[in-house]
């Protein structure tokens, strides 16, 4: 095991690996306010593209993938941020790890249970750090859902339903890659996470149904509902879609009411709560804030203090482990039993991070999946 590396700054020096539209339009613009990061070095498979997006945040440290390796024991990063496809990230975040270098990991944060097991045993074995980039977990009307569900405001939690819909091109990557690039791995991790952390529970069992609405468009089910059972007597209910308008809500109901939240996954939205307890019914705003500058900030804040991030490997792992059961579901049409476990770790309202807003600035060779 590798002896743990400590950084000698005061900003830890980061490597974003991926230039597509999420590192652009939310990533990059966050850094400078966190105050403690620094982005030194820019990865991606377009020259034209390094050249014009290192032009605009002036970082003249460019490599193609095919550089990465070179880039891992240069000793001019500290830690990487990736933001590739799904099916890259096993790949780019081992190299990374066994290099000794700390990753920020894009969620979901791979295809399989295996390929996170080699992950999170990477980290383990060069005692780096992971964090898979929940950045719901630092936003505070989201941590804040979970404290009054923790201390019972609502009742016994008895379940969770949630929408969350999108329009995505069907020129888009999301389009074209099958299950692995669709809406439950995208999306999904959202509510999947979301009533994980609500209940304080794993789930037991999970069952799918999906269509496909529009086969010109899409080569698998483009829009997929979902049902987790959890002990206690709790279950779970969502809609994902890739063809329908921008809807994304969630509902928990207990036994003495419910907490109401909308917007309660997009980035760069407010959360609006409506709670009703014994018919009583108050509502509370909280403003929107730089969700991804605020995972930064928090991941950054570990590192220079040697500590380790609550949104760990575990974390996406398990949720993960979710995706695969909808995935054998929707193959089978059968309900698929998941082993009890028991996580020690859930997010605390002391992670929340308030940095304000931030704007999108142009986009180089990118484009939102609406657009394809």
């Amino acid at each position: 095991m590798m002896v743990a590396r400590m950084v000698d700054g005061i900003k830890v020096r980061y490597a974003v690996v991926g230039l597509g539209w999420i590192a652009q339009a939310a990533f990059l613009p966050g850094v400078e306010h966190t105050g403690n990061s620094e982005v030194v070095a820019l990865v991606s498979g377009r020259e034209d593209k390094l050249a014009r997006v290192g032009e605009m945040y002036g970082i003249e440290d460019q490599y193609t993938y095919e550089q990465y390796e070179e880039l891992l024991v240069s000793g001019e990063i500290d830690a990487v941020y990736i933001a590739l496809p799904n099916w890259e990230h096993a790949e780019f975040a081992i190299k990374a790890l066994d290099a000794g270098i700390d990753v920020l990991l894009e969620k979901p944060m791979a295809i399989s249970v295996a390929e996170c097991e080699q992950i999170i045993a990477a980290a383990e074995r060069n005692n780096a750090k992971l964090m898979v980039a929940y950045r719901l977990h630092h936003e505070p009307g989201t941590l804040t859902a979970v404290e009054r569900v923790r201390n019972g405001q609502i009742g016994t939690a008895r379940l969770f339903n949630s929408t969350f819909s999108q329009p995505v091109a069907g020129t888009n990557h999301r389009a074209l890659n099958g299950f692995w690039a669709g809406p439950v791995p995208d999306m999904g991790t959202y509510p999947i996470n979301q009533v994980r952390n609500l209940f304080g529970a794993e789930p037991i069992e999970v069952f799918a149904t999906g269509v496909c609405t529009d086969p010109e468009k899409f080569n698998f089910d483009d829009t997929v509902a979902v049902t987790l059972k959890f002990e206690k007597a709790r279950v779970a209910s969502f809609t994902l879609s890739y063809n329908g308008g921008d809807v994304d809500d969630c509902r928990i109901v207990g036994a003495k009411g419910d907490l109401f939240a909308q917007p309660a996954y997009q980035v760069g939205s407010s959360i609006e709560h409506v709670m009703t307890v014994n018919k009583k019914k108050t509502e509370e705003h909280f403003a929107a804030t730089d969700h991804f500058g605020g995972e930064l900030k928090y991941f950054s804040d570990c590192i220079l203090k040697n500590r380790m991030p609550e949104a760990d490997g575990e974390e996406g792992l398990l949720d993960v482990r979710v995706i695969e059961a909808i995935e054998r579901s929707l193959k089978t049409g059968q309900v698929q039993q998941l082993a009890a476990y028991h996580r020690r770790k859930r997010p605390v309202s002391g992670q929340v991070q308030e940095l304000s807003t931030v704007h999108e600035p142009e986009l180089v060779g990118a484009k939102k999946p609406s657009d394809g």
